[in-house]
């Protein structure tokens, strides 16, 4: 019996091409079975299900897996999966009274768990605004469902989302996109347990390569469109944006300035311990 590869990631769009490889059997050939499991609470749990044994890699937020790599030492990044950058809508509840992205300074922020995108993204947000990062009130609500809820309740004021996948609750009047946050790294990376890196580290690059070959699939083929839209909720119009501005990485190139870059913005924050930072630190090289 083959042995098993376990990969989490998050229910969205960007990891379509794993899902639809492991429906196919395409990892059929790598000589090992893949057990694809998604995670909707985001990158703060799947990092946490690497630390825990409960997951052998995972497809997380880049600012998501260098927060665990340096506050936990225990993961290392393999690939990055999505070289793009993310575009993070900043929500509030459609009858609340922010009418503009300023007036959300110093409210309360919905996240789906500390460590996550929705956690780690509002800070960065904050500290490019040249707004106090210190002090900032945070409400774990465990994934956008959670967050829906505390909107609606008043229990949270702002919630930080990727824009594609909030983009039906925006079209249906809950939710009011005031203001977007690009950041300048890629969107996702694979991280994996440093002791599965060494001990399997041609089978986990036959794993990757297959999954980066289904990317490139779903990227061409015509039917990708109204399948996203279909899946996800999604107008055909914001899958055709969403499709022109993806791009899944095919290679093994550590992205050094970039992984610096992220780990710079957490370190000014205080997410991270201080001190200098070298890409080397956070990469496992295939």
């Amino acid at each position: 019996m083959a042995e098993v590869i376990r990969i989490g990631g998050v229910p969205e769009h960007f990891n379509l091409p794993w899902r639809l490889a492991a429906d196919a059997g395409a990892f059929a050939g790598t000589g090992v079975e893949v057990a694809w499991r998604e995670y909707s609470a985001g990158s703060g749990e799947l990092t946490r299900a690497l630390r825990d044994n409960e997951l052998d890699l995972a497809v997380v937020l880049t600012e998501g897996a260098v927060a665990d790599i340096l506050n936990h030492d225990r993961n290392r990044i393999a690939k990055v999966w999505v070289a793009s950058p993310l575009v993070w809508g900043i929500h509030v509840a459609a009858q609340s009274n922010f009418d503009d992205v300023r007036d959300t300074r110093g409210r309360r922020i919905a996240i789906s768990r500390y460590g996550s995108g929705s956690h780690l993204i509002p800070i960065v947000d904050a500290a490019e605004r040249g707004w106090p990062t210190d002090g900032m009130e945070f409400v774990v609500v465990n994934g956008l469902d959670g967050a829906r809820e505390a909107l609606a309740r008043g229990r949270a004021d702002v919630f930080f989302w990727e824009r594609h996948m909030t983009q039906p609750l925006v079209d249906a009047g809950e939710f009011r996109r005031v203001g977007e946050r690009e950041v300048p790294w890629p969107a996702f990376v694979v991280s994996g347990r440093r002791d599965v890196l060494e001990r399997r580290n041609r089978e986990v690059r036959a794993v990757l390569d297959v999954a980066a070959r289904a990317a490139v699939n779903v990227k061409r083929r015509k039917s990708t469109a109204p399948l996203v839209a279909e899946t996800f909720g999604l107008r055909g119009e914001d899958v055709d944006r969403w499709l022109a501005h993806v791009r899944w990485a095919r290679g093994y190139r550590c992205p050094a300035a970039a992984l610096e870059r992220a780990a710079g913005a957490l370190q000014a924050q205080g997410v991270v311990p201080a001190g200098r930072i070298d890409a080397a630190r956070l990469w496992f090289r295939l």
